[in-house]
């Protein structure tokens, strides 16, 4: 008769401390949520024309044709604010999804080539095609990031470090082709220096309509993911143990990073450490289960992304920086802390 009493009794504190773990969960979400539509505000308030929050609200729910701030609200500030949260949340997850299906602390888009592909394939619309509106290439920089990821995906054939190094390896390549390309057209160097650094600006909703879909059904699809992605952090074995068909988890994740990672870069250019070091803040703050990382990450990006682009604004007066500078000075510092911390996260 103790044995029920002695289970129960040692289940209590079990249970209270999942309870406690996932109320902080809960609290570190709605922080960063809170946080989110600060820096919303801000992005549509602050820059080089500074605008008080009623004047923004008024353009928002009330506009007045001819009014200079309404019109600067609206036709500058809203679309830069919506493809910064759009680009933000794709690359945090891409990232996420990245380290978790290759077990790679520093993994990112960048690593596994996707930033490469896409480059080359603009750097070839412009100067092949003589493509130059931001428009015209979006296209381009997705398909070459699919490209890429597909090239690396099936070539690593599962295996996280055969994974790294075919990444690492189809960016050595293409590298070279891209200054080659670049170095016999100026015309296409000055049209690509300014996609590639990574930028917020110059690109309207019309971009934010075409891609928002593959952004939105890569986001689902990392949802529906993330217990899998738990379980294959265990190993292998354990995930096929427990019931997983690791090599369609594997399929499945490089689907939502080509429709993620492709649809950020496509968006506002490669820009780099945002899919690296968001997923180990998120790590940091709500653990290693995935169906809390994923979600944290997809408001942690956009909070890094868009706080970048005001940072940007503010930094140089009347003059801006691009959110892609501004986005690996503020990354830099959080990968530093964790190469010198005891410990990285486990992914």
């Amino acid at each position: 008769m103790t044995a029920p009493t002695t289970v129960a009794t040692t289940s209590r504190p079990a249970a209270a401390l999942v309870a406690r773990r996932t109320r902080g969960r809960v609290l570190v979400v709605a922080l960063t949520l809170v946080a989110l539509l600060a820096i919303v505000a801000a992005s549509l308030a602050l820059g080089v024309r500074d605008i008080d929050l009623a004047t923004v609200w008024q353009a928002l729910t009330n506009p007045v044709a001819g009014n200079v701030d309404h019109d600067v609200v609206l036709d500058q500030r809203v679309p830069r604010t919506l493809i910064g949260l759009a680009a933000g949340a794709a690359l945090g997850v891409a990232g996420t999804l990245i380290q978790g299906v290759t077990r790679n602390p520093i993994a990112d888009p960048g690593l596994l080539g996707l930033n490469a592909g896409a480059s080359l394939a603009v750097v070839v619309a412009v100067s092949l095609l003589g493509v130059t509106a931001p428009l015209g290439f979006v296209w381009f920089a997705f398909a070459g990031a699919a490209a890429a990821a597909l090239l690396v995906f099936s070539i690593g054939a599962g295996q996280p470090v055969k994974l790294a190094l075919v990444g690492a390896t189809v960016t050595a390549l293409i590298t070279p082709l891209i200054t080659l390309v670049l170095l016999r057209d100026p015309t296409a160097f000055n049209t690509y220096r300014f996609w590639a650094v990574g930028s917020l600006t110059g690109r309207g909703t019309e971009t934010l309509d075409k891609l928002w879909p593959f952004v939105a059904i890569g986001l689902v699809l990392a949802a529906a993911l993330a217990h899998r992605l738990t379980m294959l952090a265990l190993g292998d074995d354990v995930a096929r143990a427990l019931g997983q068909r690791v090599g369609l988890t594997r399929g499945l994740t490089a689907a939502a990073v080509v429709l993620l990672a492709g649809g950020a870069t496509a968006l506002a250019g490669p820009i780099a450490l945002v899919g690296l070091a968001v997923p180990h803040a998120a790590r940091r703050l709500v653990g290693t289960d995935y169906r809390w990382i994923v979600p944290l990450t997809a408001l942690l990006g956009p909070v890094m992304l868009l706080g970048s682009d005001v940072i940007g604004r503010l930094v140089l007066p009347h003059s801006e920086l691009e959110a892609g500078v501004v986005a690996a000075a503020l990354g830099a510092p959080v990968l530093v802390a964790v190469a010198r911390g005891k410990s990285v996260a486990g992914v």
